[in-house]
């Protein structure tokens, strides 16, 4: 146990330029404290001591305003960043460097007790304040889910979650900058895709515009009669770009 909690300390220290040494982490930051108080709830809870299991998580959220089931599994070096209101269900699987925003349901969405009912998060994980990771599903190796993104399906290794309902910002899974750390899962380039495919049409709406009118200019110079067309007023893909972002 000693051995993890010095590993969980400094992993926190690494990924936290607010924490000053492991006196004040030990002391101070909720998400340590609930993982710590959930190891016990969980070896209460594999030894059927389910009762003694549920207590402690119920102490630890007083405690702490982080509420983990005891049955869930939770890896090594995770960090639950703040940590208020975040909750893991019985049947989630929390991979090893993993990292919590506050605000943050790892949620089920069927109700057959003794099934696997909440999602997995593997290795180096990243889940944004505010996001809903909900269903039986798995979220792929330092894949990135943005802050308030509600996700319901699988995540690829690597990519990022964004937006209501979450769509897939496909990431390349083996180059190194998908293991770096990104607090809140913010990425460079990681805009909604949806934003990119209406920016994409507007810029393309704006060309197909000034085509049109070379084209009409030059049918004019060469005494090519044109059809008037009805006066409207002209595309401005700059303002719409920016009411897009």
């Amino acid at each position: 146990m000693f051995p993890n909690l010095r590993d969980d300390i400094k992993s926190i220290i690494e990924r936290d330029p607010a924490a000053r040494n492991a006196w004040e982490v030990f002391t101070c930051y909720p998400g340590f404290q609930a993982i710590m108080m959930h190891r016990w709830a969980h070896a209460c809870w594999t030894r059927e001591l389910k009762w003694i299991g549920r207590f402690i998580s119920y102490i630890a959220r007083i405690i702490t305003g982080i509420e983990i089931h005891p049955g869930a599994t939770i890896g090594h070096r995770v960090f639950i960043d703040h940590g208020f209101g975040v909750v893991i269900g019985e049947t989630a699987n929390v991979g090893d460097d993993c990292t919590i925003y506050q605000g943050v349901t790892l949620g089920g969405t069927s109700l057959g007790a003794g099934t696997k009912r909440h999602p997995t998060l593997e290795r180096g994980v990243i889940i944004g304040a505010g996001a809903k990771v909900l269903g039986s599903f798995t979220v792929g190796e330092y894949a990135k889910v943005g802050s308030n993104a509600v996700v319901i399906k699988p995540v690829p290794a690597g990519a990022t979650a964004v937006g209501n309902p979450a769509h897939i910002v496909q990431k390349n899974a083996d180059s190194r900058s998908a293991h770096l750390f990104s607090a809140y899962g913010v990425t460079p380039n990681g805009d909604d895709p949806l934003s990119k495919a209406l920016h994409g049409l507007i810029n393309h709406a704006a060309r197909q515009d000034e085509q049109l009118e070379r084209l009409t200019a030059l049918m004019k110079a060469s005494g090519i009669a044109c059809a008037s067309m009805p006066e409207c007023d002209k595309l401005d893909s700059v303002e719409l770009n920016k009411l897009v972002e």
